[in-house]
């Protein structure tokens, strides 16, 4: 199944410049094309950054030259084995992982002060959001540091 409109950014970059793409099947690029300006308009702030397009070009040559479902499938592995520890700490909802993704669910806002500081005691960075400690490590992330993050994302909820 293709989405009719699907929008891409920092996935582009790998998170290391600003860039968006808004992708359309040719039906809906048609019915944009015959709407009256500013259908979908939006400012030449960042059109044709030539730095953001050579690191998009860059890092889907790195995705691309890899087994990209391979290293998702082993990172999936290596966050349900890290984050299977919160499903027993106080105030977890729930734990999951899709794909590189893991997200621990509380049951209440995330002190976003002690968790930060909790995940930062182990060497990574997350920014949790709401209820939820969540990441999302690049697929070129190798197993020792798929562990660190595991790992502070669990101290981040224990503390958060």
């Amino acid at each position: 199944m293709t989405p009719d409109v699907m929008c891409v950014g920092k996935a582009l970059t790998g998170g290391y410049m600003t860039m968006a793409a808004t992708l359309c099947t040719p039906r809906v690029a048609d019915g944009i094309s015959r709407g009256e300006v500013p259908v979908l308009a939006h400012g030449p702030t960042f059109m044709g950054n030539p730095l953001a397009a050579s690191v998009a070009c860059a890092s889907i040559e790195l995705l691309l030259g890899q087994d990209w479902l391979a290293e998702v499938k082993r990172i999936e592995a290596g966050l349900r084995d890290g984050l299977a520890a919160a499903s027993d700490l106080p105030g977890v909802r729930d734990v999951r992982v899709l794909g590189a993704i893991g997200v621990v669910q509380l049951d209440h806002a995330v002190d976003m002060k002690a968790a930060s500081e909790a995940a930062v005691r182990e060497g990574v960075w997350l920014r949790p959001f709401r209820d939820l400690v969540y990441t999302m490590p690049p697929y070129v992330t190798g197993d020792a540091d798929v562990v660190r993050i595991a790992r502070a994302v669990c101290a981040a909820a224990r503390e958060g």
